[in-house]
């Protein structure tokens, strides 16, 4: 009788990657999720299989570390180690024999690029076969994975989903900027994977690190520290300084695939440049290719409290300019991600979403990388968790003590509560809109806070929004605040009052001095480009508003960025008694929106030509100038780009035609960079895809 003789192995790529929900990831190997069966084909030859006389052993090899896993003939696969199991025979005429095995992993296997082999025992012959690669993932989808997120809707939005917002600006003028994560992108998964084999930890100690990986916690640890490039071979460099001619605006960037991918061309080398939102979304994209579900989170007025003593001191001139003194500041936002993962490393209770923040801001043991810090923790004031949490407390909760200084003497004092953290937010699932988490990060009252958790015990506490007390003292004889009369746009004037009240029962002689500074979104403004000073007289318990107006080419920038911030302020001076009141507000500028028209759009059909068109009115009183550029994952191959002159209050439209590759929801992106007026224009919308 013929020997059995091994024919074939059928991975089946197909089927097995739309059960494991890893079909549309880019890969040559198969793709898979842990703690989930997936089931191969075995062709043969020759006689029949005989369970009793022949035997068939896989073997699992992850780098140096492997596992042999016997073929049993019935049963049920073990939920705690590698096992395979026979399912059955099929006798096909044309094509042999085919034996169909599923093997199971158990949900704690380290993620990794595994090889597997097969060794064919038969009457004392041996033959081993390596029939390749796959690539194995985390489950959300899966009870007993650390990583198991409950709800379907949240599954699809927090792992599947490859576009989404990112938010910036400023609490009362919260701009939405869409993203494409790219997770299909060809290329994309297999970049991500060697993300995790060029970290320290793995060059360090490869074997550890391997089974350190089954561990969403510490994968998240070595992602942080990998996608900035201060301690590593990390994907992006930061710059901060408004000087980007060696590499690329952060603004300009609209999606992670581009950045990943120039990583690995460049053999490695950090991308220039990112800045807290390229950190954060490249984040996004690697941790969700990983199957750990992740959200991109903002905080607006996010303190960076170096000394960790939960106050940011501000230093005002007596002319009411911001001045740059200390170490502690105030980002109009930060961007970091969340996410959901058990945390067995913590007494109970702190499971689901975890703080972790890429962008190089301070060390964590030693490594530029930030968390996870459990927001549970961050919510109840548990400091002692690990990892970070005293830091991203501080970033939603710091005190803001402002300080009107001259000749290194303070003048005046006023501390703020409540600005910091002001709004916490990330996308709605399923929506493209916003949605308000910051009930999550902080209690309505937060100053019942123990002693233990805030350090600085002498610095005033009397709360003085908006110039409401000075000298750490209740409010006086004189009330001051601000208010925009219009929300800020790109090209128009600012219009804004100044409101100063009397208090007492006597005129006043006051000095008015207002200052408008341009700023970043991470440090505090250098240099005035406007400001009005004067005297003026006041009544008793009378209130006076005062109009003022900052034109268009007072504020316009040189280097191009999506929104201009600034920063408003203004100190009254009471000649008599010399006390001074302090008003500030730090806003943003937005830009005009492109607009975005599917032909058809309730009827768009995969592989059919459809045909979007692009539309922006110049409001400028001159011509702009700029490149147009238009982004798809899953509707167009390659960006399009093209340069534009638009003329004044001129209506420029291109049509731009597109072939969709993928069902599903989809996002098509366009974004204008102008050079005159230096400013990024976006647009954005959401295309439905049908099977055909």
């Amino acid at each position: 009788m013929d020997e059995l003789k091994l024919r074939n192995v059928h991975l089946q790529q197909v089927q097995n990657q739309i059960r494991h929900r890893t079909d549309g990831l880019s890969s040559s190997s198969l793709v898979l999720r842990r703690g989930q069966p997936f089931t191969i084909l075995i062709g043969y030859d020759g006689r029949p299989f005989d369970p009793l006389k022949d035997k068939l052993v896989f073997r699992i090899v992850l780098g140096p570390q492997s596992v042999e896993i016997p073929v049993s003939m019935s049963g049920n696969p073990s939920l705690s180690q590698w096992s395979a199991v026979l399912e059955r025979s099929v006798l096909d005429p044309n094509a042999g024999r085919t034996q169909a095995v599923s093997l199971f992993s158990p949900a704690s296997s380290s993620v990794g690029v595994y090889t597997l082999q097969l060794r064919v025992e038969t009457r004392g012959t041996i033959k081993t076969h390596v029939l390749g690669q796959f690539t194995l993932l985390c489950n959300p989808w899966c009870q007993a994975d650390s990583v198991f997120l409950p709800s379907e809707d949240l599954r699809d939005e927090y792992i599947r989903n490859d576009f989404g917002l990112l938010f910036k600006g400023s609490p009362g003028n919260v701009v939405s900027r869409p993203w494409s994560f790219g997770q299909y992108e060809k290329g994309i998964l297999d970049i991500c994977m060697k993300l995790l084999e060029l970290s320290p930890q793995s060059q360090a100690d490869t074997r550890r690190d391997l089974q350190n990986r089954s561990s969403p916690v510490y994968i998240s640890r070595v992602i942080s520290a990998m996608v900035n490039c201060q301690d590593d071979k990390g994907v992006l460099m930061g710059n901060w300084s408004g000087k980007y001619s060696d590499g690329v605006n952060p603004s300009t960037w609209s999606g992670s695939a581009d950045i990943l991918r120039m990583w690995a061309e460049r053999h490695f080398s950090p991308v220039k440049y990112g800045q807290c939102w390229v950190f954060a979304a490249v984040m996004c994209t690697v941790m969700r290719v990983l199957g750990i579900p992740t959200r991109v989170i903002t905080n607006f007025n996010s303190a960076h409290d170096t000394n960790m003593n939960m106050v940011i001191e501000e230093y005002y001139s007596e002319m009411g300019e911001k001045l740059s003194i200390g170490r502690d500041s105030v980002w109009n936002f930060h961007v970091w991600v969340e996410s959901w993962m058990k945390r067995p490393d913590l007494d109970g209770g702190y499971d689901g979403w975890q703080v972790l923040d890429p962008t190089p801001q301070e060390m964590s043991a030693g490594t530029y990388r930030c968390g996870p810090a459990a927001v549970k923790a961050v919510h109840e004031q548990k400091v002692s968790a690990p990892y970070d949490v005293p830091f991203v407390y501080a970033e939603v909760n710091a005190d803001v003590r402002r300080m009107i200084i001259k000749d290194g003497r303070i003048l005046a004092t006023s501390v703020d509560k409540d600005s910091v953290g002001a709004l916490i937010c990330t996308k709605r699932p399923g929506a493209m809109l916003m949605q308000d988490v910051t009930s999550e990060y902080k209690t309505e009252d937060r100053r019942s806070f123990s002693s233990d958790v805030r350090g600085g015990g002498d610095t005033p506490r009397n709360f003085a929004r908006s110039g409401e007390g000075a000298n750490g003292r209740a409010p006086q004889g004189v009330r001051v605040s601000l208010q925009l009369l219009k929300a800020p746009v790109v090209g128009e004037n600012l219009s804004f009052n100044v409101i100063i009240t009397n208090n007492e029962a006597m005129p006043k002689l006051l000095r008015k001095h207002v200052n408008a500074q341009n700023k970043e979104f991470n440090r505090n403004p250098t240099g005035t480009f406007w400001e009005a000073h004067d005297d003026m007289k006041i009544g008793p318990r009378e209130t006076v508003t005062v109009k003022h107006e900052i034109s268009f080419n007072k504020y316009m920038l040189n280097e191009a960025m999506e929104d201009c911030l600034v920063n408003l302020s203004v100190v009254i001076e009471d000649v008599n008694s010399q006390e001074r009141v302090l008003a500030s507000e730090e806003f943003n500028i937005s830009s005009p929106h492109l607009n975005i028209q599917i032909q058809n759009e309730h009827s768009v059909i995969i592989n059919t030509q459809q045909v979007a068109t692009i539309s922006f009115t110049n409001p400028f009183s001159v011509a702009v100038s700029g490149d147009l550029i238009v982004v798809g994952s899953g509707l167009l191959e390659e960006k399009v780009q093209t340069r534009l002159t638009i003329q004044p209050r001129e209506t420029m439209r291109r049509a731009i035609r597109f072939i969709p590759t993928m069902t599903g929801v989809k996002m098509l992106h366009a974004s204008l960079e102008l050079t005159n007026p230096s400013t990024v224009l976006r647009g954005f919308k959401t295309v439905t895809v049908q099977a055909a």
